[in-house]
């Protein structure tokens, strides 16, 4: 039975798209001192119970002292929680190479490893259009119960459906054997997240990474999002200044600039405003493959080679810190942490569009 007792004024029913006043409380959040669990009605708690039951397992997981790798000494607040399960996607559903081997690895982006950036006929830019229009309707759905309360796990689940739904392979389900279908980078994590069973808490930042495999092209884009009312205004600061820097690489995006610049122009801005660039983690060609050439570094004074050409495909990924440009990894083999963190990146086909401009065939 759902209690009334210690409801905050204005709080908002913690069902994932209802948005009504609260006037109950979770009366196991009350005896386990969790905050935010309230709700309109009886029945939307009964609704969301399957989800809401996970904030109740996770907590008393972290009261029990739940840490994998306890010799760990980690960069900042947010920790481990339980997996959810690895979810299966239908034998209909076209593969890319790696999700048939038995350690994800990719034979074919191996073999093409020292190769040039790949130019893309007319066709094929098509494809890679549709596959990030996709993408971008996936990361829709996902924006959509980005809120407190809200594991990071359920949206691996909504993600992962939302692939199923348009006929895609979620990209990162097997890659190298990550075990989920979507990337989920809370806080202090720069990249390659998993998603788990920690709920979300108000005043979080939260980067969802969205890569589809439709019809044999990814397409790759993601977006950080505010988490509830409580972002304070340095971490506001980073997104604002993360997004300018990812909008200063797109003005210079066009046949016959040099990759390498696209870093000179990410560090200046971000430099302009106190931040530093993540060196470890780069941009890269995407097409037919997940990862391929070009390199795009969003540091200055690298050493990328090449020239941008009508018909390359590649992403910009800007990683912005609030402290130091340096990371390191959690000892699950894939989530990057650094002490402040937020990034934007996108997917970008250039292509002459008159009078000579380059065409972005999607933005994020």
């Amino acid at each position: 039975m759902m209690s009334n007792d210690g409801v905050m004024e204005g709080a908002i029913c913690a069902s994932p798209n209802c948005g009504k006043a609260a006037k109950l409380r979770c009366p196991t959040c009350i005896k386990l001192h969790l905050s935010d669990s309230y709700f309109c009605s009886q029945e939307c708690f009964k609704e969301n119970w399957v989800l809401h039951k996970f904030i109740h397992l996770v907590k008393k997981e972290q009261s029990s002292g739940y840490n994998p790798w306890p010799d760990y000494k980690f960069t900042g607040t947010l920790r481990p929680a339980p997996q959810g399960i690895k979810r299966a996607v239908p034998v209909t559903i076209q593969r890319p190479d790696y999700a048939l081997h038995p350690n994800g690895v990719s034979l074919e982006e191996r073999s093409c490893k020292k190769e040039s950036p790949k130019v893309l006929n007319d066709e094929e830019i098509e494809g890679m259009r549709t596959a990030c229009r996709l993408a971008r309707e996936v990361l829709d759905e996902a924006a959509r119960i980005c809120a407190p309360g809200v594991t990071t796990d359920e949206i691996d689940r909504v993600v992962h459906e939302a692939c199923i739904q348009r006929e895609c392979y979620p990209s990162p389900l097997g890659y190298y054997r990550f075990p989920k279908s979507v990337c989920t980078s809370v806080n202090e994590v720069i990249c390659h997240g998993i998603p788990d069973l920690r709920p979300l808490e108000n005043g979080d930042i939260c980067n969802v990474d969205v890569t589809v495999f439709h019809r044999g092209f990814h397409g790759d884009l993601n977006e950080t999002f505010l988490v509830g009312d409580r972002v304070d205004e340095q971490s506001r600061k980073l997104v604002a200044v993360t997004y300018e820097c990812l909008q200063e690489a797109i003005s210079i995006v066009r046949p016959g600039m040099k990759f390498r610049d696209i870093g000179n122009v990410i560090q200046k801005h971000a430099k302009a405003h106190g931040f530093s660039v993540v060196k470890t983690y780069c941009g890269h060609g995407i097409n037919r493959l997940f990862h391929t050439a070009p390199n795009v570094p969003h540091y200055a004074k690298n050493k990328a080679a090449g020239l941008m050409k009508v018909g390359n495909t590649f992403t910009i990924e800007p990683m912005i810190n609030a402290g130091s440009f340096n990371d390191e990894q959690w000892p699950d083999g894939w989530t990057a942490v650094t002490v402040g963190f937020l990034t934007f990146y996108c997917f970008y086909a250039v292509t002459y569009f008159p009078p000579l401009r380059p065409y972005f065939a999607a933005l994020c």
